[in-house]
């Protein structure tokens, strides 16, 4: 089972994102029979069977094994993944594009280079995964709290630079042979706790 795995087949996004089917997937992290899941949703085990074969068909679920049960034998199943993303790629033309966006300070153009990542690294990490390969990626997530606009206007230029000077010494065009690799470096404001 994977940690996580990116959606990117509109026609299982949209099984996915069925609330009972959701709350199926939910409940698959460990293998369970239709039998059992009945109980602990709260609904009939032939309609938690036909909600399961829908999830099996897109391969959101899979077979686990067997069981004997009474004169019967039973399937159980278990996601594919712990979580699941919905890539944005699934809403094919409609998906946010950053090329669209007309302000690159505002908020849709951020959720747009975001959304751009989800597609993209979804993408690269199921053909990595397809070819027994790992994908070499780099996250870094931290919380800075600013004590004035001024200071995070500052923060912005050194780090601009700072971003500028690393990319002038290690970008190489000469070599045909290097990869090209996408950096997008966001901020906005986090959160509050329970929001």
């Amino acid at each position: 089972m994977l940690d996580l795995d990116v959606i990117d087949d509109p026609a299982a996004a949209v099984v996915a994102l069925d609330p009972i089917r959701s709350r199926l997937l939910a409940e698959l992290t460990e293998p369970a029979s239709a039998a059992a899941l009945a109980v602990r949703v709260g609904i009939t085990r032939q309609k938690v069977n036909y909600h399961l074969r829908a999830l099996e068909q897109h391969g959101l679920v899979t077979i686990a094994g067997q069981r004997q049960w009474g004169g019967l034998t039973e399937r159980l199943l278990v996601a594919t993944a712990s979580s699941y993303v919905v890539s944005p790629g699934a809403l094919g033309p409609a998906a946010a594009d950053p090329g669209r966006a007309g302000d690159r300070l505002s908020a849709s153009y951020l959720i747009a280079l975001s959304a751009r990542a989800v597609r993209e690294v979804g993408e690269l990490w199921r053909t990595a995964r397809d070819r027994n390969k790992r994908l070499a990626t780099l996250s870094i997530d931290t919380v800075i709290r600013f004590r004035s606009p001024a200071d995070r206007a500052a923060f912005t230029r050194e780090l601009s630079e700072a971003v500028t000077t690393l990319v002038a010494r290690y970008h190489d065009d000469g070599d045909p042979g290097g990869r090209e690799h996408r950096l997008v470096v966001a901020a906005y404001p986090k959160p509050t706790e329970g929001s």
